[in-house]
């Protein structure tokens, strides 16, 4: 089978999709308007993109009730609470601040989608302002927003995501062990790890 054709021009694929309609120019802009800000606030999950030496990185964030905190109209607090430490994001930041953010709120089917810069702060008495059950996350990562628009909704109608009667059994897909024993530990007892891994969690979670 021969290689696909590639578009390797701006105007080739300018050629083949046409002139943006006005409404979608129209809705980006530099700072969050109160608008933006109420979306903002009720999402209690985004992605956050991020650029290093050894390339790109995206990974999932989420907090109770919301998931970033605004402090003004450009600037975006995100407490970074526990994970694996791979510090795959933060390691990005450090290098490079650019990032990109992608919020969802459950049910509703438009994104909302923030490009900036970013840096790290573990700033005790702004880490405490975050803590939860006592627990303060270990930095902040403090966003400045460069431009903020909203997605619309076709994507996520299309996939049906917040369409329970399209949701698959998730005992269907791989658990968290199986995953891990598949990728390059073949001894690895995903049993053992799976039949612990909730409680661990639930006790990790802040």
């Amino acid at each position: 089978m021969s290689d696909p054709r590639t578009i390797d021009t701006i105007a080739e694929l300018e050629a083949l999709y046409g002139t943006p309609p006005e409404g979608s120019l129209l809705k980006e802009i530099g700072h969050l308007t109160p608008e933006y800000v109420r979306w903002l606030t009720s999402s209690p999950f985004f992605a956050l993109a991020t650029i290093g030496p050894e390339g790109m990185d995206c990974s999932p964030r989420g907090d109770a009730g919301q998931g970033a905190f605004v402090v003004d109209e450009t600037t975006l607090h995100i407490p970074d609470r526990r994970g694996n430490n791979r510090l795959d994001s933060l390691r990005n930041i450090v290098r490079d601040g650019r990032v990109a953010l992608l919020f969802l709120i459950p049910g509703v089917r438009e994104c909302l989608r923030i490009n900036g810069s970013a840096v790290l702060t573990d700033d005790e008495a702004l880490r405490d302002r975050y803590a939860v059950e006592g627990k303060l996350p270990a930095t902040v990562i403090v966003v400045t927003v460069e431009s903020v628009y909203f997605q619309c909704a076709r994507a996520v109608t299309r996939s049906g995501l917040w369409n329970a009667s399209t949701w698959i059994d998730p005992s269907t897909v791989p658990t968290a062990g199986q995953m891990t024993k598949g990728a390059r530990a073949p001894e690895f007892d995903a049993e053992a790890y799976d039949e612990a891994l909730r409680e661990r969690q639930a006790r990790t979670l802040w």
